[in-house]
C-alpha cells in the first residue's frame, strides 16, 4: 500500500476557483438592460444632486462591461464615476465607457479605497452572484461616507411571472441550479446566480447591514418576451411584483 502527503482539495476549497473561472469567461453576459440602468441612474442623480454643489465620487462596483455607466453618464455629469470589477475581461471592456477603472474585490477589505471615501455606490445586479453577500455589504458600507448612497439592483424572486411558474412547478426565471447548463426553467443563458431576493427580504437584509432604506422601486427585465413587455412595465408600479428590484439606501 502506498501513502501520500498531499491533502485532497475539498469541494469547498475548489469552489472559489471554479466561480472565478466562470466569471472570467468572456462568453458570460456582464451587461443588463438599459431600462434598468436608466431608472437606477435617475434615482442616483436625484439623490446626489447636480455636480455644481460639489463633485461626488461614485463607485460602480461590479461594473461589468461599463454599459450601465454609459447609460448613467449624461445624468451624472460632473461627478467622478469609477468602475470596479475583479474580472480583467470586464475591465478591459468597461474602459471603453469609463475614464477610470480599477480592479477590486468585495471581501477582506479588497476594495482599493479608503474608509468613507465614496459618496455613492452603484451595485447593479451583483449581489445575486455572491457567495458571501454579508461581507460584501460590510465592505460597501466601509467605503461609503456617513449618509452616502447605495443604489442596489437585483432580480426579483417574486416577479409576477415567477409566481405563476412556481405554481406550475417550474423553476423560477433568474434562479439556476448549475453553472454548466439551464435545467428546469425558461431561458438560454447561464449567468451564475447564487442568491435571489424578494422585496421584503432585500429590505430586511440591507437594513440589517447598517443602512437606512430610503426607497424600493421596480424595473423591467430586458429578457422578457416582446409580447409580454408592456405587462412587465406595468408591473413596475408594484415593486414587489416587478422583474428587477431597485433599492436606494443610505449608510447609517
Amino acid at each position: 500500500m502506498t501513502t501520500t502527503s498531499a491533502t485532497p482539495r475539498t469541494k469547498e476549497s475548489q469552489r472559489p476557483r471554479e466561480l472565478r473561472d466562470f466569471y472570467e469567461n468572456p462568453d458570460v453576459p456582464v451587461a443588463s438592460g438599459d431600462a434598468r440602468s436608466l431608472r437606477q441612474a435617475r434615482m442616483l442623480a436625484a439623490a446626489l444632486g447636480p455636480a455644481t454643489s460639489g463633485q461626488g465620487v461614485v463607485l460602480d462596483i461590479g461594473c461589468g462591461d461599463g454599459s450601465a455607466a454609459r447609460v448613467a453618464a449624461p445624468l451624472l455629469a460632473g461627478h467622478r464615476v469609477i468602475g470596479v470589477d475583479w474580472s480583467q475581461d470586464a475591465l478591459r471592456r468597461a474602459s471603453g465607457h469609463l475614464p477610470h477603472v480599477v480592479r477590486g474585490e468585495l471581501t477582506d477589505g479588497g476594495l482599493p479605497f479608503a474608509d468613507g471615501s465614496a459618496d455613492a455606490v452603484l451595485f447593479s445586479e451583483v449581489i445575486e452572484h455572491l457567495v458571501d453577500p454579508d461581507s460584501a455589504l460590510d465592505e460597501l458600507r466601509r467605503v461609503l461616507r456617513p449618509g452616502g448612497h447605495l443604489m442596489l439592483s437585483t432580480p426579483n424572486l417574486a416577479a409576477w411571472y415567477n409566481r405563476g411558474l412556481l405554481l406550475a412547478g417550474v423553476q423560477p426565471v433568474f434562479s439556476e441550479v448549475s453553472l454548466r447548463g439551464i435545467h428546469g426553467r425558461p431561458g438560454r443563458e447561464v449567468v451564475g446566480h447564487l442568491r435571489l431576493y424578494t422585496a421584503r427580504a432585500l429590505r430586511e437584509f440591507v437594513a440589517a447591514s447598517g443602512f437606512d432604506v430610503v426607497r424600493l422601486a421596480g424595473a423591467p427585465f430586458h429578457g422578457v418576451p416582446r409580447p409580454l413587455r408592456a405587462l412587465d412595465r406595468l408591473a413596475c408600479a408594484v415593486p414587489g411584483a416587478a422583474s428587477i428590484l431597485l433599492l436606494h439606501a443610505r449608510r447609517a
